[in-house]
C-alpha cells in the first residue's frame, strides 16, 4: 500500500518555541498591534446565529430518507459543526467576553458546544492552553501524535485511515499522554450536552440526532476544512514547526488558517489576524504558508517523507504551569 515513510521519531529539537520571541520583536517594532487585543463580541452573534441554523436544519432532515440524512450530514452539517469547533477556539482564548469574564467565555463555550453533540468545550480549552504554552512539549502537547501513530500510520493507505480516525485520536491523545483530573466544568459540559441530546432525540427523532452526531464526526475526518489540523504543525519544510495558510476557508474558521499570527498574538481574536499580518508584513510574508487545505491533505497522504512522525518536539524545561 505504498512505500514506507522512513522517519522513525519525531523531529527533537532543544531550542524554545519561535513565537514568544519574535512577539517581543514585534512588538517593539509595531507596538500598534496592542489596540487588536481587544474581545471579538460579534462572535456572539454569529455563534448564535449557527446554532439557530443548525436546529432550522435539526428540523427539516428529521423526515428524509437515511441516504439524505447522511448527504447533507457530510456536505452541510459537516461545514458548520467544523466552524463551530473552531468557534469554540476563539472563544477558549476568552475572544467573546475578554479575559475579564473567563466564565462568561467558558459558559458560552458550552452554549456554542451543543450542536455538535460531543461534550468538547471545556476539555478544548484546558489541553489548548497547554499547546501555546509548551508547544511540541513532550507529554504536555497533545496536539502531537502518540508515538502508536507515528509508527503504524506510515504508508499511504495507512496515512488516509489516520486522516479518516483523526477525531478518535484527539479524543484519546490526552487520556494517553497528558490525562488530567475531571474538573467541575467538564461534569456541567457533559451533562448539559447530553441533556441537549436527549432533547433534540425526543424532539425531532433519531435521524435528527444522527445528522447531527454524524456530521461532526465526518467534519472532523476527510474533509476540506480538517486540512487545517496537519497543515498548522507538521513540519513539510525542516525547521519550521508553525505555517499559515491564506485561503478562502479562513472566513469559515475564524482566520485560524493565520496559524503564525495565531500563535504570535493568541490574544488576538482571528477577526483581527489580516490586520496583525499587515502591520507586521515583513515577518510573515516570507514565511512558508499554503493556498489551499485540499492539498495540504493530499501531499500528507501521498509524500513519503511525511507521517505522523513530521512534529516538531521538544523535552520540557523548568516548572510547568498546565490548566
Amino acid at each position: 500500500m505504498g512505500n514506507v515513510v522512513a522517519r522513525e521519531d519525531f523531529e527533537w529539537v532543544y531550542t524554545d518555541q519561535p513565537h514568544a520571541e519574535r512577539r517581543k520583536e514585534i512588538l517593539s517594532k509595531h507596538p500598534e498591534i496592542k489596540a487588536l487585543m481587544k474581545p471579538n463580541y460579534n462572535l456572539v452573534w454569529i455563534v448564535v446565529l449557527m446554532i439557530f441554523v443548525q436546529l432550522v436544519t435539526f428540523y427539516l432532515v428529521k423526515d428524509l430518507d437515511w441516504k439524505w440524512v447522511l448527504f447533507w450530514s457530510y456536505t452541510f452539517h459537516s461545514c458548520i459543526s467544523h466552524s463551530m469547533t473552531l468557534a469554540i477556539h476563539e472563544i477558549s482564548h476568552n475572544s467573546a467576553f475578554g479575559n475579564c469574564k473567563p466564565l462568561w467565555n467558558r459558559w458560552f463555550g458550552m452554549f456554542a458546544n451543543l450542536p455538535l453533540g460531543f461534550p468538547y468545550s471545556v476539555s478544548f480549552k484546558r489541553y489548548h492552553m497547554d499547546h501555546h504554552r509548551y508547544l511540541g512539549g513532550d507529554g504536555i502537547d497533545v496536539d502531537i501524535p502518540t508515538n502508536f501513530e507515528g509508527w503504524f500510520f506510515c504508508t499511504r493507505f495507512r496515512k488516509f485511515i489516520w486522516i479518516i480516525l483523526q477525531p478518535l485520536f484527539y479524543a484519546i491523545r490526552p487520556l494517553s499522554i497528558n490525562p488530567k483530573p475531571v474538573s467541575r466544568l467538564e461534569i456541567i459540559n457533559l451533562f448539559v450536552q447530553l441533556l441537549f441530546d436527549v432533547t433534540i432525540y425526543l424532539v425531532f427523532g433519531v435521524k435528527s440526532l444522527s445528522y447531527m452526531l454524524v456530521g461532526s464526526v465526518l467534519g472532523m475526518g476527510v474533509h476540506p476544512i480538517s486540512g487545517h489540523f496537519i497543515a498548522e504543525h507538521y513540519m513539510f519544510l525542516k525547521g519550521y514547526e508553525t505555517y499559515s495558510y491564506y485561503g478562502p476557508l479562513n472566513m469559515l474558521t475564524f482566520n485560524v488558517g493565520y496559524h503564525n499570527e495565531h500563535h504570535d498574538f493568541p490574544n488576538v481574536p482571528g477577526k483581527h489576524l489580516p490586520v496583525l499580518k499587515k502591520m507586521a508584513s515583513e515577518y510573515y510574508d516570507n514565511l512558508p504558508q499554503y493556498k489551499s487545505w485540499i492539498k495540504v491533505l493530499y501531499d500528507f497522504v501521498m509524500d513519503d517523507t511525511i507521517s505522523p512522525y513530521s512534529r516538531v518536539k521538544r523535552p520540557l524545561k523548568g516548572q510547568v504551569n498546565q490548566e
